[in-house]
């Protein structure tokens, strides 16, 4: 007699544990298998972040308090550091060229920011689509980001040649316009370093607002097309609201980043001429570096750390406010 043809009645009973797997025993291997699941994954991501993480404690945290530390101290190399209270902090605020130099900073940094923006903004709506011709132009544009700042730098100065044979000269000649000295002239320094800024930023922004578009609703272009809006109306009503988040997170980046211009600053003008183009992180290199006194410069980087900070916490703010 085979198996199927048993009876019922003579073979083993079965409880429900041992027929389900939802039973005792089935509740018991997904039990620990589940738990083990769980103990596994909590430190999974963990261990894959474990070299990043030490690479930022090493090279960023532990810097960062040190610098701290040293603000208000008097660092003297292997003579041991001397606790001097806020007279670092005197020193960065009452020194010479610190207001001017904070001025800058903001305009440069209002100016960069605007400019990359609207630029960025413009591309983009420009650049907007698929294809493979849109593609190259978009990878071309965005090389100027890719580029170092070193290369970008030593590139300008070289087009900022104030003699009238300079490339920008000679083009300005064309039009009938006299040489200018750019970097060289205290009236056009400012400027020329902000157009360098917007330059290399703008293929940034581009490339943001690019994912942005993609989350404005095409039936809004319809509608306001149908009711007669012009395309300048539609990029206004239509573009530009629904790109407001976009625009926040990029002006917290772009403000940050013209915070803490500094390299195109230093390769450029250093400050020059006559400290037309001085910002706070020049400031802070001379009075650190060049003067030996690294707690006074500690104490200017934590003081623009603080400044940063401030503005990023009050943008913030403000898009909580606005979103309720």
């Amino acid at each position: 007699m085979s198996l199927d043809q048993a009876d019922p009645a003579a073979l083993p009973a079965a409880g429900p544990a041992a027929r389900t797997p939802g039973g005792p025993v089935g509740k018991t291997a997904t039990g620990r298998r589940g738990r083990s699941g769980r103990g596994g994954r909590w430190w999974t991501p963990w261990l894959f972040l474990a070299p990043a993480l030490l690479l930022f404690l090493y090279f960023k945290f532990i810097p960062m308090a040190s610098a701290l530390t040293m603000s208000f101290q008097e660092v003297q190399p292997y003579l041991g550091n001397k606790w001097v209270g806020t007279e670092n902090y005197s020193t960065v605020l009452q020194s010479d060229g610190f207001r001017e130099a904070a001025w800058h900073t903001v305009v440069l940094a209002a100016g960069q920011t605007a400019g990359s923006m609207l630029l960025g903004l413009v591309l983009a709506l420009l650049m907007e689509g698929q294809g493979r011709r849109l593609g190259f132009v978009r990878s071309a544009a965005f090389l100027p980001v890719v580029v170092p700042i070193a290369v970008v730098a030593e590139l300008w100065r070289i087009m900022y040649h104030p003699t009238g044979d300079g490339m920008l000269n000679s083009i300005l000649g064309l039009v009938g316009f006299g040489p200018s000295g750019f970097i060289n002239d205290p009236d056009s320094s400012m400027a020329s370093i902000m157009v360098t800024g917007i330059w290399r930023g703008a293929p940034y922004d581009m490339m943001i607002f690019l994912a942005g578009l993609t989350s404005v609703d095409r039936g809004l272009y319809e509608a306001a097309k149908v009711d007669g809006a012009s395309r300048f109306q539609r990029v206004w009503h239509v573009t530009v609201p629904g790109l407001r988040s976009v625009f926040s997170i990029l002006f917290i980046l772009a403000a940050i980043r013209g915070l803490r211009v500094f390299t195109e600053v230093f390769l450029l003008t250093n400050g020059g001429p006559d400290g037309s183009t001085e910002v706070v992180m020049t400031l802070i290199y001379k009075l650190g570096l060049e003067q030996n006194r690294l707690g006074v410069g500690a104490a200017g980087a934590v003081l623009l750390f603080v400044a940063t900070l401030i503005l990023t916490i009050a943008v913030h703010l403000l898009r909580r406010r606005e979103s309720k």
